[in-house]
Parts: C-alpha cells; sequence; structure tokens
C-alpha cells in the first residue's frame, strides 16, 4: 500500500536539523532550526519533540551537532567527548529506550571505524544518523503493513498519547497501523484520549488526524472506561516508550488504565512499537527508570493556575503495563504474540 505522509517533523537540512515545534500545536504550526547539541538536548527536554523513534532520531542528529567540531587530533579524546555528549543527551529522556539505543549504536559505529582520519569518522557519524532517520521511515510503514490484519472491519479504534510522524520518522507506530486500516477502508473512527496533563492527544493526535483527513472523536481520558461499557470500541491500539524482555511495556501515564479496562470489557490491547522499543537487557517492568515531570504540568493549565500554591504533585511520566494484558505487540518485523519472552529472543537471534 502506497501514500505519502502528510508532513515531515524532523529533517536534516544541510548542517542543521529542524522540528516542528509540538509545544505550539495545534494553534501555530512552527518550525525551528537546532544546531548545537544543547539545542537538541533542550528540545528533547521539553518535549518541542517527542515520541520515543523521533527522540532517538534527533539525538542521533544531536551527537553529530555536538562532535562536528571537536579537535580532530587524538581517538581516544575524540571517542571520550562522544561519550560525554551521549550521557549529556540521553540525561533529557532517560525513559524513552530509543534515544539510548540510537546514541549507543553511533558510539559502536565510531569505536568500529577508529582508525579511519577524525575528519571521516565525523561524516560517517552523520551517515549514521540519516541511516536511522530513514530506517524508522521504512520500519514504520511495516508497522503499519503488519497491524492492519489485526483491523476488523468498520473498525473503532481508541487510541492514547501521540504515536503518528510527530512521535516518528514519518507515518508513525500505533498511527501507521490506524493510518493503513483507513487507507485500506477498514476504519469506521478513532477515539483519541486527550492525554492529561500536557494533551498530547488533543493537541498533536487530533491535528494529525485532520491533517490525513481520518474521522474521529477527542474524548476525556476518564470517559474510556464509558465508550467501552457501551460497546463502542473495537480494539486499543497505542505505542511504546520502552519494552522489557519479558513483554512489560512502558508507554504514556494512563496507558495501564486503558489496558486493565480493556481486559475487563474483553477488548483486544495492542502495542505498535519499532524492534529497537524492545529492551532485552531488563528483565521486567519493574526495572524501568520512570521519568518524574514539572508539577508545574499539573498545577497549571496554559496560563491559568489550577491547583493552590504549593500543592504536592505526582506527575510521572509513564506508566508500566503487565504483559499479560498485552493482547500483541506489532513491530517491523511482525506480530508478536506471548509468549514474548519466547518470541523476542527468536527475534533477536
Amino acid at each position: 500500500m502506497n501514500f505519502k505522509a502528510p508532513f515531515q517533523s524532523i529533517t536534516w537540512n544541510d548542517d542543521h536539523i529542524t522540528i516542528i515545534d509540538q509545544t505550539y500545536l495545534p494553534e501555530r504550526e512552527v518550525y525551528v532550526d537546532l544546531t548545537t547539541e544543547g539545542q537538541v538536548w533542550d528540545a528533547i527536554k521539553k518535549m518541542k519533540v517527542r515520541g520515543a523513534p523521533a527522540i532517538g532520531i534527533t539525538g542521533a542528529y544531536g551527537l553529530y551537532l555536538g562532535l562536528r567540531n571537536a579537535p580532530e587530533t587524538s581517538f581516544d579524546s575524540f571517542y571520550n567527548e562522544a561519550d560525554r555528549i551521549s550521557e549529556y543527551l540521553n540525561s533529557a529522556r532517560p525513559t524513552a529506550v530509543n534515544l539510548s539505543w540510537a546514541l549507543k549504536r553511533l558510539n559502536a559505529t565510531i569505536f568500529a571505524v577508529k582508525d579511519k582520519p577524525i575528519s571521516e569518522i565525523k561524516q560517517i557519524i552523520l551517515d549514521t544518523a540519516k541511516t536511522i532517520h530513514n530506517e524508522d521511515r521504512r520500519l514504520c510503514k511495516s508497522i503499519g503493513e503488519n497491524g492492519l490484519d489485526l483491523i476488523p472491519d468498520d473498525a473503532r479504534i481508541l487510541t492514547h498519547c501521540n504515536t503518528g510522524g510527530l512521535a516518528t520518522g514519518e507515518f508513525g507506530t500505533a498511527f501507521s497501523v490506524i493510518l493503513h486500516a483507513h487507507h485500506a477502508g477498514k476504519l469506521k473512527q478513532v477515539w483519541v484520549d486527550e492525554t492529561r496533563p500536557l494533551l498530547q492527544g488533543s493537541r498533536l493526535t487530533t491535528w494529525e488526524l485532520q491533517k490525513a483527513e481520518i474521522p474521529f472523536h477527542l474524548n476525556v481520558d476518564s470517559a474510556a472506561a464509558f465508550l467501552m461499557q457501551q460497546g463502542k470500541v473495537d480494539l486499543v491500539v497505542l505505542g511504546a516508550d520502552r519494552i522489557t524482555k519479558n513483554g512489560d511495556t512502558a508507554n504514556k501515564i494512563g496507558t495501564y488504565s486503558l489496558a486493565v479496562l480493556a481486559d475487563a470489557h474483553n477488548i483486544p490491547f495492542y502495542v505498535a512499537a519499532p524492534y529497537s522499543t524492545i529492551d532485552m537487557d531488563l528483565e521486567t517492568g519493574s526495572e524501568i527508570e520512570i521519568e518524574q515531570r514539572d508539577a508545574d504540568e499539573v498545577t497549571n493549565f496554559g496560563n491559568k493556575q489550577t491547583a493552590p500554591d504549593k500543592v504536592d504533585v505526582y506527575n510521572p511520566a509513564f506508566d508500566v503495563t503487565p504483559n499479560r494484558l498485552i493482547t500483541a505487540i506489532i513491530t517491523e518485523k511482525g506480530v508478536i504474540k506471548p509468549n514474548y519472552k519466547t518470541n523476542f529472543e527468536k527475534l533477536f537471534s
């Protein structure tokens, strides 16, 4: 199935990255140039760019930006600088495994070509970052194609957060499944959780659905249970920021609630993510580091304060869904079903 994505959220332009600054959406479509690793760190930390695959792509380009003017006198000092910048960039969003995955891949590439001139190594770093970007475009398309068989006719899909082209190199992960179902004529409509506290569903996913001319309704997060009770949801499809060896999955806060609800109503619950999101170094979800975000995201809405001063706030960015609640995981390499540990080991063998 061939069709064009309605926009590009990340591009490399000669000597810098250009991103859609997602903090301005949906009111304004603002493009921002990033020319240093510090700007990349800031863009990732402040969620100007977000979504695990998009963060990985941006971080890869960010490592090149940090190294392009590094001294070329000694490989050891150059490699140490690469390691320092990688740790710095990874500190921006530690939960999303794609960022550390991309940086580790680049550092391994640097070490593998250590006998080459450093000027040549710099070009290899940029070429590898571009490869990561292009690979993500292809794999997102494959995720959508692989998930298509799971979608019934006239499907009513509920999704959470944002998993589209804004979150990836192109097409998206869970959004790619939705997009392919739409183009195949199998989709009736999408239910979009607003996704508190930063409203990535209402600000971003609805923006992408409008761009793609896909029918949808926006709902508050707490309406999901009632929608399922009324029989208005056929399946849940959403993304992941990290998947452990046993299939436990970290995703945007609120995902676990949806998994419990879907299980209670006998509704299939699908996770769509690239295989790079699978972290075989972690056995279970209890080992995943969960990012805690600023209280202001909860105590303020826009420019209006919505809670008293000095109120204590619990604001985790992610939660962890146990593998037993996940019907299947859709990757570019195919649809993976339980037992996840056994099937992941086959995938990585």
